[in-house]
């Protein structure tokens, strides 16, 4: 009687592992590397842009950071990378200016507004306004 019982389990057992199809992880999100990376003026990739992505694998090409100028003050950066219309937009003591971009190098982002250039490498920023030039980095949190 145990003898057919062992063998009824594992027929069972053998019909239900062979029944069974492995499909993945439906909750796993597949990466789209279709739109990765942001490319320059001159076709090679943007080293400056970072992107975030949420939890739904939802990339958004507007990213802010803190930047320290060198008399040790913050400055808040956004970085709006939108195909329409990129800008970077530079707040520090209540004050915000928004800045169109004009130029792009694989390695350096120039942003223009008037008399005002903003020159982004690396984890650099350089504000340029007639003679005051205005260095800032990036902060590591």
């Amino acid at each position: 009687m145990k003898k057919v019982i062992n063998i009824s389990m594992i027929a069972l057992f053998t019909i239900t592992f062979v029944s069974c199809k492995k499909e993945g992880n439906k909750a796993v999100i597949k990466k789209d590397n279709s739109q990765e990376t942001v490319l320059a003026d001159n076709g090679e990739v943007d080293s400056t842009v970072g992107y975030n992505t949420d939890i739904n694998g939802n990339k958004s090409i507007k990213t802010d950071y803190v930047y320290q100028a060198t008399d040790g003050s913050p400055v808040k950066v956004i970085f709006d990378y939108n195909p329409d219309d990129r800008n970077v937009s530079i707040r520090s003591n209540n004050k915000t200016f928004i800045l169109k971009k004009a130029e792009a190098k694989p390695n350096e982002t120039v942003y223009e507004k008037e008399d005002m250039k903003a020159t982004v490498k690396g984890d650099s920023l350089v504000i340029r306004q007639g003679d005051n030039v205005i260095q800032l980095v990036k902060t590591r949190l």
